[in-house]
């Protein structure tokens, strides 16, 4: 799963190198906007994956009859996928109107911005398709899988990106378009290795119906909320940064990739952890899912030291590999000591968020989200707010700690009263 995470920013990269290789920056410039505009609705939309893994762990965990209730969650789960796919293709115009109306950009990078997103907002479907498939097959522990479809789906998108732009010369919707096909072709992979996982399983009318939508909407929504309230702390640091001044919107944009690759550690322990708590939960075993959870633990925090110590000892050049610009350089070397501490006040949020998806006990993630952002990030930010931009990442330190100290607080009842594996 971290090799998995890696392979998508590094995507990433090829799509902005292409990009900046071509006539003119407002290409770039308008491609990126579109792909912010869809990347924050997947994004949002990632309690797809969420509520998918912590079913199918669940599921493979079962003692009666595991593979039948694998398949049951493989088609629920796809068929919101599909639903919330078509829904985004449907409104796609309203969904552009309100991106260009935010981004309140020149009318030359406004036009590259439609020209990308009118094709690259067709992959919706496969786009939240995956959400769930991948999901599906984490649960699975189908981790080698995963990793195949990424790396083919990512090589092929970059393959594509060439062939388009500077094959064919279609600027701007080549690139959208290669992203579109690498989307169906890592969709249509996952969908085959999950129709070989559950032998042909095909869906009946029962899965579909009042009790078990009611269960979809309950899990799915509270995750919906969970991931409002995470990008609204998100969205709030790089808005307010920008407020402050250019060199504070740089300076963060710079900060946040220290973030990223944390996430690309952490992220791949949390979704092992996901899938073999579920896995424990569906049968159960509470002695084997607390054990689950503290080799989690564990892990977690050697990954968290090893950052610690590679942010203190080589932070400087991994600012000086994102920027050349010595104003930038100086003033972001100033925030290291925060960096260093990011990883070791932030490991706990990650593990825990996958030890409650496994469990599928999404109010729990819901209200100590919420309670997080209101109680802590924002009082924190308004009690520093006149240290200027330094206050934004005092928030999200203690944000990240907070959601820590709230999930493991809420995990540690439920262990005392023995309801880890209870249904919620």
């Amino acid at each position: 799963m971290i090799l998995a995470n890696i392979t998508t920013p590094l995507l990433g990269l090829v799509d902005t190198a292409v990009m900046g290789h071509m006539d003119s920056s407002a290409m770039l410039a308008g491609a990126s906007i579109g792909t912010l505009i869809l990347t924050q609705i997947y994004w949002v939309c990632g309690f797809l994956r969420m509520s998918s893994t912590g079913l199918s762990a669940q599921a493979k965990g079962d003692q009666d009859a595991p593979l039948l209730r694998s398949a049951k969650v493989l088609w629920q789960t796809s068929a919101v996928a599909l639903i919330l796919g078509l829904g985004i293709i449907l409104l796609q115009q309203p969904v552009l109107w309100a991106g260009q109306a935010l981004a309140s950009s020149q009318p030359d990078v406004a036009g590259f911005t439609e020209m990308y997103f009118s094709v690259r907002v067709w992959g919706a479907p496969a786009a939240m398709l995956n959400l769930a498939l991948i999901g599906w097959l984490v649960g699975q522990q189908k981790t080698r899988q995963v990793l195949v479809i990424q790396i083919v789906g990512n090589l092929l998108n970059a393959a594509l990106d060439i062939v388009f732009v500077y094959g064919l010369d279609m600027s701007v919707r080549g690139v959208a378009l290669a992203s579109v096909i690498a989307e169906y072709t890592m969709m249509l992979m996952s969908v085959v290795v999950a129709l070989r996982l559950t032998k042909g399983h095909l869906p009946a009318f029962d899965w579909f119906n009042s009790a078990a939508r009611k269960v979809l909407l309950k899990l799915n929504g509270n995750m919906l909320l969970r991931n409002l309230a995470l990008q609204a702390c998100l969205a709030f640091l790089t808005i307010q940064g920008a407020r402050i001044g250019e060199t504070a919107a740089a300076v963060n944009a710079i900060l946040m990739q220290f973030f990223v690759l944390i996430a690309v550690g952490l992220d791949g322990v949390a979704f092992a952890v996901e899938a073999l708590v579920g896995e424990a939960a569906g049968a159960k075993d509470q002695r084997k899912l607390v054990a689950c959870t503290n080799r989690g633990l564990f892990w977690s925090s050697m990954f968290a030291l090893v950052y610690a110590l590679m942010f203190f000892v080589a932070g400087s050049d991994i600012i000086g590999l994102l920027t050349d610009i010595e104003a930038l350089r100086i003033t972001a070397a100033s925030y290291l000591p925060l960096m260093v501490l990011m990883p070791l006040a932030g490991h706990w949020c990650f593990l825990f968020d996958g030890v409650f998806v496994g469990l599928t006990r999404s109010g729990a993630m819901r209200n100590t989200m919420i309670i997080s952002a209101l109680l802590v990030f924002f009082p924190v930010w308004w009690y520093f707010k006149d240290y200027g931009n330094v206050a934004l990442w005092y928030a999200l330190l203690a944000f990240l700690l907070a959601r820590g100290v709230t999930l493991g607080w809420e995990f540690w009842k439920l262990s005392k009263q023995g309801a880890l594996t209870e249904k919620t």
